[in-house]
């Protein structure tokens, strides 16, 4: 009896788990689409191919007023971003902020929110890969319930040129991704109802603009 009921909580634990990644992936958008409004700021989350540079063109675009590249490397300023986009040297210089003290989707939550209060800003256009996208508004809808998030989604050439399905480590990536968004949404859940769990150690530090060139994907 005990064995069975065992068995039978692991096989619906399984069966909810695989429903829960199926909803996951149907979140995940395959192609970037222009937002349909502008907004007070923008905000982009390294650790990705092409963020950073989607990001300014949405910026050179007129979408925001101006542009947060969150998770820059201590060591990095302005001047190293603008040898990896010189098209953008202006805007870099009048209308970008670096956030280098974010180290994680949660830390990049509460700079953007110090970030937006100090700015006065109610709406954001969220720059971040496809896969990234929901743990990240889960974080910032947590962080900041009064402003308006825009998602912008990054879809990189692998996910364009190939099925997920058919690439392990992209198969694996959205598992891991899996996990720490399940972990996001039980975390901001439990807050909602007065349990918060301020450790912010189970979400690994993301891929940051390293030295010189552009962050590529890692843990975000």
């Amino acid at each position: 009896m005990v064995r069975a009921a065992v068995v039978a909580t692991l096989a619906l634990g399984f069966v909810g788990a695989g429903f829960g990644f199926v909803a996951f992936l149907s979140q995940l958008r395959g192609v970037e689409v222009k937002p349909a409004r502008n907004a007070d700021g923008i905000v982009v989350l390294t650790g990705g191919s092409s963020r950073v540079s989607d990001a300014m063109e949405l910026l050179a675009g007129g979408y925001g007023k101006r542009l947060l590249i969150s998770g820059v490397h201590p060591t990095n300023d302005v001047s190293d971003i603008s040898r990896m986009l010189p098209d953008n040297h202006k805007l870099l210089n009048c209308c970008v902020d670096l956030d280098r003290s974010a180290v994680n989707t949660r830390s990049n939550a509460a700079e953007t929110r110090r970030w937006a209060r100090e700015r006065g800003f109610k709406s954001l256009i969220v720059v971040t890969s496809n896969y990234h996208m929901p743990r990240a508004i889960v974080e910032l809808s947590h962080a900041m319930p009064d402003v308006t998030l825009i998602p912008f989604v990054v879809v990189g050439d692998k996910w364009r040129d190939e099925p997920w399905w058919t690439s392990g480590a992209t198969l694996r990536l959205l598992l891991s991704e899996y996990v720490k968004y399940v972990a996001a949404e039980v975390r901001v859940r439990l807050a909602g109802i007065g349990l918060d769990l301020t450790s912010e150690h189970a979400d690994p530090p993301s891929g940051v603009l390293p030295p010189r060139r552009p962050a590529t994907a890692q843990a975000n």
